[in-house]
């Protein structure tokens, strides 16, 4: 009996505790246009792009080489300093960071963004060829990412990932929850262990 008890706890804890666990991971490999390039859909992935000048590119070419797949975005081609491109969540969001690659001799850093207010911002990751994750080493929900580069089309960003914030419980009423439950376990058990002695 204490088994069955055992089985359906960890059954609801694993059931409770799954939706927040699960991140997004945007790829982009499915965003295929002519030539290899394509824009970014407005509304890719459930989030605002429209005002981001990001395009998709997935032809293979040094040094902007794909983490997976071969769906990459990357800024306008044309020759230029500094950009800096937006990105919108429809709703808060706990922004987890990207893969970069791209020309040696430029950078890229996240600006995070909460009510139109700068809440982190991320060291600046030095690109190459090979690529590597930037992380956004924020908690906390946002509604904006604003990637910044040195220079026009000198990297791509490919496996974006993010958690919906919206769902996430105060860590107390989780925990409560869980205190709940393995007290009503511990209950039920010593009452199958009390049936069982009578008998």
């Amino acid at each position: 009996m204490h088994s069955i008890i055992r089985d359906f706890i960890l059954a609801l804890v694993i059931a409770l505790c799954a939706p927040f666990a699960s991140a997004t991971v945007l790829t982009f490999d499915d965003i295929v246009g002519p030539d290899g390039f394509a824009s970014v859909p407005g509304n890719y992935g459930g989030l605002e792009w429209s005002s981001s000048g990001f395009s998709v590119f997935t032809s293979e070419q040094a040094p902007f080489t794909a983490h997976s797949g071969q769906g990459r975005v990357t800024t306008d081609w044309t020759d230029g300093g500094p950009i800096a491109s937006t990105i919108r969540f429809l709703a808060p969001t706990i922004f987890q960071g990207a893969w970069f690659s791209g020309y040696s001799d430029s950078s890229v850093r996240f600006d995070l963004y909460f009510a139109g207010k700068l809440v982190a911002t991320t060291a600046s990751l030095q690109l190459s060829d090979t690529p590597a994750f930037l992380n956004a080493s924020w908690g906390g929900a946002i509604d904006a990412v604003v990637v910044s580069s040195g220079f026009q089309a000198s990297y791509v960003m490919d496996d974006m990932s993010f958690v919906s914030a919206a769902p996430v419980p105060e860590p107390g009423t989780l925990a409560q929850l869980l205190a709940g439950l393995a007290l009503a376990g511990s209950i039920l058990l010593r009452r199958s262990k009390g049936h069982a002695v009578l008998r």
